[in-house]
């Protein structure tokens, strides 16, 4: 793979992706229960423009959405060496690894000893990461059950059939990271959704997600990325609630005039496609503008965390890490963790090279 995409280093696109979608994160989650109405009432008639404190007087922290994420980008780095070296369990099966190193963060206040294939590797390691940041419940409940086959296209899956939460959509941007072809993200995305969460529009979007970002990634407009992740979802069997919530977006944000009652036209974002809808509203009316794009997305009264974490992960991957605000990265939890393993997912893709003590191929 090529250093350059679109004029623009391939790392600086990844790194913006990851850290955009942490920005974002850490901008919305002290206002993700809030209304519009009660966010005004403190803030202003514009709501928030800064980070502000969260409940226990702390700034600039990130969520389980930034957690899962990491582990997703360490999971794919992991399948990745693992298949190279000739041992391929499957993609699924290793990223479902990543996500028990999760749910070790949500279980106990430090790393566990090490033990065997699941709980190695470096970022285990960090202990900032061993904090619950509201971790949804799908995602929880979802990795305590046994993995089941991924389901027929449209089909509900083994695990929390019913579930479409926008865990799903969080977490998945690093798939279209790995892959230059948008068709590869959105069908390991959507595989991998199903290790949580069951039901077909909760994988769906995940896939159309890891889609865009695919196509942003690797140079592509973002119009013309979202059409790709339409015609791509147009392809699936039960992609009808999907499609409406991107077709949605689109349409509103031709419109014109956005406000947080714009917004929240599209949903609360407490769903997979209401998030996705959401995001990329805000992405497609502030195209070259992160900050303001960022901004919307945080401000109305639903998921401000995870929608703000998505539009951020997408204009990242568009414009680099260049157009995300240094005044908020600057004060970003974990920056540096988030940097090295961008810097890692670039260095894999490019290179083939994975440190062997952060991504053991057992």
């Amino acid at each position: 793979m090529e250093d350059m995409v679109g004029g623009l280093e391939f790392g600086s696109r990844v790194r913006g992706c990851l850290i955009g979608g942490a920005v974002g994160d850490a901008l919305g989650a002290p206002i993700e229960f809030d209304s519009i109405a009660g966010i005004r009432a403190v803030h202003g008639q514009d709501g928030i423009a800064d980070f502000v404190h969260d409940r226990r007087g702390r700034v600039g922290l990130i969520t389980d959405d930034t957690q899962m994420t990491l582990f997703t980008v360490e999971g794919l780095i992991r399948a990745g060496v693992r298949a190279a070296a000739g041992e391929p369990d499957g993609e699924v099966s290793v990223v479902r690894d990543a996500y028990l190193r999760w749910l070790d963060t949500q279980r106990y206040g430090s790393p566990p000893p090490a033990d065997g294939r699941v709980r190695s590797g470096r970022l285990r390691e960090q202990e900032w990461l061993y904090d619950q940041r509201a971790p949804g419940n799908a995602c929880l409940s979802g990795l305590r059950q046994d993995l089941g086959a991924t389901a027929a296209p449209g089909a509900a899956g083994a695990v929390n059939p019913d579930s479409k939460g926008c865990g799903t959509v969080m977490r998945s941007a690093p798939f279209g990271l790995a892959f230059r072809d948008p068709r590869r993200a959105f069908e390991l995305a959507a595989a991998c959704a199903q290790i949580t969460h069951g039901h077909p529009t909760g994988y769906l979007a995940a896939g159309a997600f890891a889609a865009l970002v695919s196509s942003v990634a690797y140079g592509g407009t973002l119009a013309g990325a979202v059409r790709d992740a339409l015609a791509l979802l147009s392809e699936q069997p039960s992609n009808g609630e999907t499609t409406a919530a991107l077709d949605a977006a689109v349409e509103l944000a031709a419109e014109g005039n956005p406000t947080p009652e714009t917004v929240e036209r599209l949903g609360g974002a407490w769903v997979a496609e209401e998030a996705l809808a959401i995001a990329v509203y805000c992405a497609l009316v502030h195209e070259d503008d992160a900050e303001r794009a960022l901004l919307l997305a945080v401000n109305h009264s639903g998921d401000s965390d995870s929608t703000g974490a998505v539009c951020g992960n997408i204009l990242g991957a568009l414009h680099g890490e260049a157009a995300v605000p240094r005044r908020w990265v600057s004060r970003l939890e974990g920056r540096d963790t988030i940097t090295a393993l961008a810097d890692d997912l670039t260095a894999w893709l490019t290179t083939g090279h994975a440190d062997p003590d952060a991504y053991p191929g057992f």
